[in-house]
């Protein structure tokens, strides 16, 4: 993914089992926390004006 310019700390994998409701909750928990620390992806978001402060507000 490097390549294409998708930071590795973007991709993220983990086995969840359809009876591990918790552990699912959790996962998307962490890995939508990791990467909204990230911020927008530079390579890939159509400037529209936006600086990182507006990015956040109109993402929460």
């Amino acid at each position: 993914m490097a390549h294409m310019g998708v930071e590795s700390e973007r991709i993220h994998f983990s086995w969840v089992s359809s009876a591990e409701s918790t552990k699912f909750v959790r996962v998307v928990n962490e890995v939508t926390e990791a990467v909204r620390a990230l911020g927008p992806n530079r390579r890939f978001v159509k400037s529209h004006g936006l600086d990182r402060q507006s990015y956040d507000e109109k993402a929460a």
